[in-house]
């Protein structure tokens, strides 16, 4: 009987030619999902259609994780789930699973399996760059009282990941580094000196280093703290921001850390004069201001242009409430022209998604190259609105496929577990309530801490108090404790 992958235990070298062979690894151009271009791509889903080999990629994992204390695993999705669940079930070691996002029925968990607070994860993952996906995992595990302070790879790409994942506490157990594989590949004949060099030059010139920029990464990880003092309910907003490769959310991300604030002002007036004096006195406590333009009675070219100049003096950023929703050569025409031209000083706009994906496509074609940014609109807090669950789950995949220029939703609550999406929600007041057309308010903690959403609109709460500045320093403190009160 001819020998199988079963009965013989492969050599380390003998399993990257194996996967090379299988075109597990790729050389040439490629672009990867944090944006870069590389010369070399591994795509391990193909793996599940060789069950051997996958058998004897799990056990190198196994191996890797040895002398590591855990009570469960769970596989980054997708590619590492079989390859956890192979784990789990030779070694007798229970699993878990993280959804992508939660179901709009039943339980609505987004970790299945059964688990005590405070067990001990293994996280399992094929490939490691910047250690994102695995962040991402992290974060949900977290969220349930899950510890994670190991995580295993298949190969580290030696781009910065398990230096960014230390500075969060976790240990990532390599079973290849990119390095290795290389030398493997040219000793076995596979890859020419030229290809090689090339590789070895992109690795050394593209790394990302712990505060997100993709550079040489320092010498110091982190921000000083130990592993201890760094392991909490969630990322912040700081750790947050350099998982973005999107520049506006991440420069959003940046200023609610650095402010100490999750506060966007809905500034609902329609005289810009007003307007402008409003944000010169509400700028220092908040993260962006949201302007309705089409409602100004008397609009004038500069208006823009004093906007961003407020937004640069007091740092936040310019979100038009326009809720595009037509077809894509529409929307692109209504962005960037028209007596607004909005694309001109805008950081982010906003759309629903009734009309498909045409309706981002045509925003992202004016306002990517212009360095705009999108919301999508997934749930309303208006009564009676007819966003439901299938339109709020179509809406998150839609985001998924445009993430380059969708940096997150107009929401009710968290919707995703990806932390580089954000969630704003309107309809915030100090106190619950409803006006007499039917927008319910809900509280800063409800939002933020109960619901997990990550940024307050607040409008007529500001707007129309006896002094507007100290109603927006209050909703500032209120939101931003309700975030603290969550990471806690």
């Amino acid at each position: 009987m001819a020998e199988t992958l079963h009965s013989r235990r492969l050599s380390l070298d003998e399993l990257i030619v194996k996967l090379y062979e299988i075109e597990g690894v790729k050389f040439g151009d490629f672009k990867l999902k944090s944006g870069i271009q590389s010369p070399v791509y591994f795509d391990l889903r193909v793996i599940i259609s060789y069950p051997e080999l996958m058998v004897q990629v799990s056990e190198f994992l196994w191996d890797a994780a040895s002398g590591q204390t855990f009570q469960s695993v769970c596989g980054v999705p997708y590619t590492a789930l079989p390859l956890a669940t192979i784990i789990s079930a030779k070694h007798d070691l229970p699993m878990l699973i993280r959804r992508k996002e939660a179901k709009d029925y039943g339980t609505k968990k987004m970790i299945e399996g059964h688990f005590q607070p405070g067990d001990a994860c293994l996280v399992v993952e094929d490939i490691v760059t910047s250690g994102g996906s695995v962040m991402e995992t992290v974060e949900a595990l977290s969220g349930v009282g899950v510890k994670v302070t190991q995580a295993v790879v298949l190969l580290d790409r030696e781009q910065g990941g398990a230096e960014r994942l230390k500075a969060m506490g976790i240990d990532l157990h390599s079973v290849c580094t990119l390095t290795k594989a290389l030398e493997i590949l040219q000793s076995a004949g596979k890859l020419d000196e030229d290809m090689v060099k090339r590789v070895t030059d992109f690795i050394a010139a593209n790394r990302f280093s712990p505060n997100g920029n993709t550079s040489a990464v320092s010498q110091s990880v982190g921000d000083g703290q130990s592993p201890e003092k760094r392991t909490k309910k969630g990322l912040s907003f700081g750790e947050r921001a350099q998982l973005c490769s999107n520049a506006v959310s991440r420069r959003l991300f940046e200023v609610m850390e650095t402010k100490g604030s999750n506060l966007v002002l809905s500034a609902d007036v329609t005289q810009s004069l007003q307007l402008l004096q409003l944000v010169d006195k509400i700028g220092p406590y908040v993260c962006a201001v949201k302007t309705h333009v089409d409602i100004l009675e008397d609009f004038t070219p500069d208006f823009g242009t004093r906007l961003t100049e407020l937004a640069t003096k007091h740092d936040f950023l310019i979100f038009e409430d326009r809720k595009f929703a037509d077809i894509g050569n529409t929307v692109s025409l209504q962005y960037e022209g028209g007596m607004y031209r909005i694309s001109d000083w805008a950081d982010i706009v906003n759309a629903h998604t009734v009309p498909g994906s045409g309706v981002v496509q045509g925003l992202k074609q004016v306002g990517q190259p212009k360095g705009g940014a999108c919301l999508l609109i997934a749930e309303m807090s208006s009564a009676g609105n007819l966003a439901n669950a299938d339109y709020t789950k179509a809406t998150v995949k839609m985001a998924e496929d445009h993430r380059d220029f969708v940096i997150g939703f107009i929401c009710q609550s968290r919707l995703t577990s990806d932390p580089t999406f954000l969630h704003m929600t309107p309809g915030v007041q100090l106190e619950e309530g409803r006006d007499g057309l039917g927008q319910r308010y809900l509280t800063p903690m409800e939002v933020i801490n109960n619901r997990g959403s990550d940024i307050i609109i607040v409008g007529r709460g500001i707007i129309k108090a006896d002094n507007p500045e100290v109603a927006a320093k209050q909703y500032q403190e209120a939101g931003y404790s309700a975030y603290l009160s969550r990471l806690s």
